[in-house]
């Protein structure tokens, strides 16, 4: 089988994970890209269009001038050619191609979208480098900067670069017409890029009187309409096509079909919100940075709708409040959020220069939108979108009974947060495999822990480094050995069917979850168990002391003796010195040094590795497509003795 390409098996493995509507539905879908490859109608004519859609007078001077600083440093890096995406720097960004990967130098091939073979990278290329550049977020900066500056090189090149993508892009030609999320997103950037150029003598004329253009955004729009995500793939996939379709039929609504795309997407962005959404705002996904992008989405979404003065559903207000009460309680010291499930830096609006805090942002939006509470952490940083989307958003009256306690422990998602002296910070999983059947963004990851202090891993998430072409790196970013949790007989806990495909799920119970204040003399303690290994149950105790400073993890294994091995993976920062089955960990933070013990199971065998290839074996990725050697400390041996393999991890000061 070539690199990411699809044998027959794994469409039988989808098919399986399918309901009858779904396989209706695509049925259906299949039937009508047929009918298309021969029927591209014209964009009907359009008259008298005019963009009303503007920013508030005064939004831009609210800017705080740091944030202002940091964009137009970025836009200047942009207007240069200077980019990087997913660890790969690319300086072509003057005159680009849109067509080709920079990272393996391929092009992808001419023809029928839907006869382009995207999933093998022998014959396209790496399609994540290929696509993060058409999503047309670079121009959005560069349109922030003309906002900010007045500077018309700035509009120049960003009008300069839309004519050239939409000339190199017809309609249902090539590999930008394949993924809704993708059309979702670029009609977003195409929206907020005429808003943010609205003062430029040539705005007008770039959109509304351009043939060209009103046909790219008719056609993008006619294509989400016709092939929505659904059934086993309604994820956050169809939150960006629903939020880029109403967008653009709210600001761009210059079409006979607007007022029908503008409801029909509002109907789909209002019940897969909710359906995406845990009661306690947790995305279901389990897949932090998912969590980001959706609540970025609805954002969007609802400040197109105010500026528009189209109402909408009062629910669709109250889950983006409830993520971002939710966010808010989840993040450490630093601001961080659990590194947990899948993640590939995807962003719903982007108009801020490099340093710029994402989650900072996203709550200070939350502040600015729905009004911060008493226990949320303070937010230093600043931005340029949140004075954006406020300016944008109405104020938002509500009834909703909001936690009057910072909350930690979400019994809908499994998550626990346990919280210690000193910044200690620990997660918990012990939460559903992922969301829907086929559990796409999920990882193998059931009862794994996640502990930082002061904002840095200690034992860390890896994280996720790929989706496409590298098939050997997906399955250990997303295997059961690669989390801080316990491994049977070489297997992972849920049965994976593909890159996003999960044929078997294992299924989790929090037995006690007690996350009494960390910072008293008490103890917060957690246990949870799964039935993903067959004939035996995992169970893991967790107790956070605060007087000790220390955080003990017991593992118990009901069932017939098997082989066992335990992984605790370390931050790319620490320093680990293993003797025997103790290792002392030290790091920096702030310039001064911080150190910890991590006392092991003795009953195992325990060696340090880094950095390993043949297999994948102690390994961080900070970011997609980006990964660096870290230290995994791994354990085997047998599930023999009924005491459990206890673990303990003791601060130092």
């Amino acid at each position: 089988m070539t690199v990411s390409s699809v044998s027959p098996g794994w469409y039988l493995r989808r098919l399986s994970r399918m309901g009858p509507r779904e396989v209706g539905g695509r049925v259906g879908d299949a039937v009508r890209r047929r009918r298309w490859r021969s029927a591209r109608p014209d964009c009907p004519g359009v008259t008298g269009a005019r963009f009303t859609a503007v920013l508030p007078a005064g939004t831009i001077a609210a800017v705080p001038p740091d944030a202002a600083k940091r964009l137009v440093a970025e836009a200047d890096r942009l207007m240069f050619g200077h980019v990087e995406y997913f660890g790969v720097v690319r300086d072509d960004l003057a005159d680009p191609d849109w067509w080709c990967d920079p990272k393996t130098g391929r092009r992808a091939p001419w023809g029928y979208a839907f006869d382009v073979p995207y999933r093998n990278e022998d014959a396209v290329g790496d399609i994540k480098q290929i696509w993060e550049l058409s999503r047309h977020q670079y121009l959005t900066v560069l349109a922030a900067a003309y906002a900010v500056t007045g500077n018309e090189r700035y509009a120049e090149r960003v009008a300069e670069h839309l004519r050239s993508w939409w000339a190199a892009n017809p309609p249902l030609r090539g590999v930008h017409w394949i993924s809704g999320i993708e059309l979702g997103i670029r009609l977003l950037s195409w929206v907020w890029i005429r808003r943010l150029l609205d003062g430029w003598p040539g705005a007008a004329e770039l959109f509304e009187g351009n043939p060209v253009a009103l046909n790219q955004i008719w056609h993008h729009q006619r294509w989400l309409a016709a092939f929505p995500s659904r059934g086993s793939s309604a994820n956050n996939h169809v939150i960006a096509e629903a939020a880029g379709q109403f967008a653009a039929a709210c600001a761009f609504g210059w079409f006979p079909s607007s007022a029908r795309w503008r409801a029909d997407a509002l109907r789909s962005l209002e019940r897969h919100l909710r359906g995406n959404t845990f009661g306690s705002g947790l995305n279901r996904e389990l897949a932090t940075e998912y969590h980001g992008l959706v609540l970025e989405l609805g954002l969007v979404a609802v400040a197109e709708a105010d500026a528009a003065g189209r109402p909408v559903p009062a629910s669709v207000r109250l889950v983006l409040l409830r993520m971002t009460d939710a966010l808010a309680a989840v993040v450490d010291s630093r601001l961080r959020p659990p590194r947990q499930g899948d993640a590939d830096d995807g962003h719903g609006l982007v108009v801020d220069g490099r340093g710029t805090d994402r989650w900072a942002s996203l709550l200070a939006t939350g502040d600015a939108v729905f009004g911060r509470l008493a226990w949320w952490p303070a937010v230093t940083g600043t931005d340029v979108r949140t004075p954006l989307l406020a300016a944008l958003i109405r104020p938002y009256p509500t009834n909703e009974t909001r936690p009057t306690s910072r909350p930690a422990h979400f019994a809908d998602a499994g998550m626990t947060i346990l919280r210690g002296p000193g910044e200690i910070w620990c997660r918990c999983d012990g939460g559903p495999h992922g969301f829907l059947s086929i559990a796409a963004h999920a990882h193998a990851d059931a009862l794994s822990v996640e502990v930082r202090h002061d904002g840095v891993d200690v034992l860390a998430d890896p994280g996720t480094y790929c989706y496409h072409g590298q098939p050997e790196w997906r399955r250990y970013f997303r295997s059961t050995l690669g989390h801080n949790t316990l491994q049977l007989d070489g297997g992972d806990q849920s049965v994976s069917g593909g890159p996003f495909l999960w044929t078997r799920h294992a299924k989790s119970r929090v037995l006690v979850a007690d996350t009494a204040d960390g910072s008293g003399e008490g103890a917060a303690r957690w246990c949870a168990e799964h039935d993903g290994y067959q004939r035996s149950v995992h169970r893991r105790r967790v107790e956070l002391t605060a007087a000790s400073q220390e955080l003990r993890v017991v593992d118990e294994v009901r069932g017939p003796r098997r082989a066992v091995r335990l992984a605790f993976h370390l931050g790319p920062a620490i320093t680990a010195d293993l003797v025997g089955n103790r290792a002392v960990l030290t790091w920096t933070r702030n310039g001064e040094g911080r150190s910890a013990v991590l006392d092991l199971p003795g009953q195992l065998s325990w060696r340090a590795h880094r950095g390993e290839t043949a297999p994948p074996l102690g390994w961080y990725s900070a970011g997609f497509g980006r990964k660096e050697p870290a230290t995994t400390l791994l354990g085997t041996g047998f599930t023999d003795g009924a005491e459990g393999f206890t673990t303990v991890l003791g601060f130092r000061g």
